[in-house]
């Protein structure tokens, strides 16, 4: 189905779709950077209104080139998810300008805190716990933080989960007591099985947070496997080795129909699971991965009463 079917309404025996996969991918989000949202002459074409966009803050992008991205897509109906990676924020003053500069120029009034993919803080702020912390996010109506799936040796460099779950304990306890909506946006993985039981372990051990799991989109095999090293991607990384080894494969784009697949076919039959939503991180591009998400049911809008 190509982009000029896109307005067409369709069941999913028409589109040839998953229905629970057309269900599962319903106000799924997606990730873009100023540099690459430049090569996109036009979001509307790809993205329906409502579709809420996260904007990747990499260490050296210049505020106004974030701040001008954000008021694109604002202007053209997307809800902004700017990221703060607390690392990279020099300090509080720092962090009041560009919350002032999001909202004023914007209308901002969501965000994704994080620790940033630096090792040594460059200011103040060392963690996504001490932005929350701040209170200078009051006034956002919603707040993401970071999940791990498969760990973060950065974090816990034995391999363990120690500290990553005590800093989802105290961001289960800092939910409780903002009104700003809050959500677990998670690194992503290519398996559903340790997926599925880590949200488990979370749900009873009390962390209740919805969580918006991180999927790569659609691309070549290579890419794929250099960004899952570089961004720490654990034990399902053996899904790209596997298909590393298959020749007849190699050069075929990787796409991630079957971990989406299972994830869908787990939520249809535990519809109380806390994976509740997916965040696609578009490593082969914007337009390859909305057009993946076109062609498998993804209305993308976000659902107008979304608890997560």
């Amino acid at each position: 189905m190509g982009l000029l079917n896109f307005g067409k309404t369709q069941t999913p025996a028409d589109a040839g779709t998953n229905p629970q996969l057309e269900a599962f991918l319903d106000g799924y989000s997606i990730e873009v950077m100023p540099r690459t949202a430049e090569k996109v002459e036009d979001f509307t074409a790809l993205l329906p209104k409502g579709t809420r966009v996260y904007i990747a803050h990499i260490e050296g992008t210049p505020i106004e080139d974030m701040v001008r991205t954000a008021k694109r897509l604002a202007d053209d109906g997307y809800p902004v998810m700017p990221h703060f990676p607390a690392r990279i924020i020099k300090d509080r003053a720092t962090l009041d300008n560009w919350i002032a500069m999001y909202r004023g120029e914007a209308g901002v009034d969501q965000a994704l805190l994080l620790a940033g993919g630096v090792n040594q803080p460059h200011g103040d702020f060392d963690s996504s716990m001490q932005l929350l912390e701040s209170g200078a996010f009051g006034a956002f109506k919603r707040l993401h933080v970071a999940g791990h799936p498969e760990g973060n040796k950065d974090i816990d460099p034995d391999g363990g989960s120690a500290n990553v779950d005590d800093a989802l304990r105290w961001k289960q306890r800092f939910s409780e007591t903002t009104d700003a909506d809050m959500a677990l946006a998670t690194q992503f993985a290519f398996e559903a099985g340790p997926i599925i039981e880590w949200a488990d372990s979370l749900k009873a051990a009390g962390i209740t947070l919805p969580i918006h799991i991180g999927i790569a989109g659609p691309a070549k095999l290579q890419t794929m496997i250099k960004f899952a090293i570089a961004c720490g991607v654990g034990p399902s990384l053996r899904v790209l080795q596997r298909r590393a080894k298959d020749v007849t494969k190699l050069l075929l784009p990787f796409e991630p129909t079957e971990v989406l697949t299972d994830l869908a076919a787990h939520k249809a039959a535990n519809p109380d699971s806390n994976i509740e939503q997916v965040h696609f991180f578009p490593l082969g591009g914007i337009k390859t991965n909305a057009n993946w998400a076109i062609e498998h049911g993804g209305a993308s809008a976000v659902p107008a009463a979304a608890g997560g």
